[in-house]
């Protein structure tokens, strides 16, 4: 009787330290996929006020009556593809849908960018002090994004090797902790910008 009692109560405390130990490694997995989910929540921030921005800065533009028609085209167009976009955190598990993401919101970048480079033809423009707030704004927005997008892919990177890392990685494949997608330079970043003087 006593055996079967010592035998039971090692069983007992064995079943609540591996119990404890999965417990606090989930737990610690749950704490870095939530700070994820949340610097993934400020990307999504970022990029809607750069959304909003568009709006007033093509208006603005609009008021010039020479000014390129294609450019304002392109950049409307780029907004309304990112703006059909459903995102949501399943997203984050999905590194295709992650791509088409980062791919569109990436379209609307260089298309700002392309427009702000016209603009720079267009004297009467840069002095317009609506325009020059709104530029500033998107300026400002774009310098948010490029940090919230960095702190985001900081948190991936925590989060994504503590599910490689053993002994949580097989806590992790138990309760399904997927390895998240990164923010990725583009393409285009890799080539230097030529310069004419």
């Amino acid at each position: 009787m006593k055996i079967a009692l010592a035998v039971f109560g090692a069983v007992a405390v064995f079943v609540l330290v591996v119990g404890f130990w999965f417990m606090g490694i989930y737990n610690g997995l749950v704490s870095k996929q939530e700070a994820v989910n949340s610097a993934w929540a400020q990307v999504q921030t970022q990029y809607q006020r750069r959304l909003d921005l568009i709006p007033n800065l093509v208006e603005t533009v609009k008021g010039v009556a020479n000014f390129e028609k294609s450019t304002l085209t392109a950049v409307t167009e780029a907004r309304s593809k990112v703006g059909s976009f459903q995102v949501d955190k399943s997203v984050l598990n999905d590194p295709a849908q992650f791509k088409k993401f980062a791919d569109a919101q990436g379209d609307l970048g260089h298309a700002l960018q392309h427009m702000m480079v016209v603009m720079e033809n267009y004297p009467q423009l840069k002095s317009d002090a609506n325009f020059r707030s709104l530029q500033d704004q998107l300026e400002g927005t774009e310098n948010r994004i490029a940090v919230a997008r960095r702190d985001f892919n900081d948190s991936v990177q925590v989060y994504n090797t503590a599910i490689r890392m053993f002994p949580a990685s097989a806590v992790a494949g138990l309760s399904h902790f997927e390895k998240k997608a990164y923010f990725e330079a583009e393409e285009t970043a890799a080539k230097a910008p030529a310069v004419k003087f």
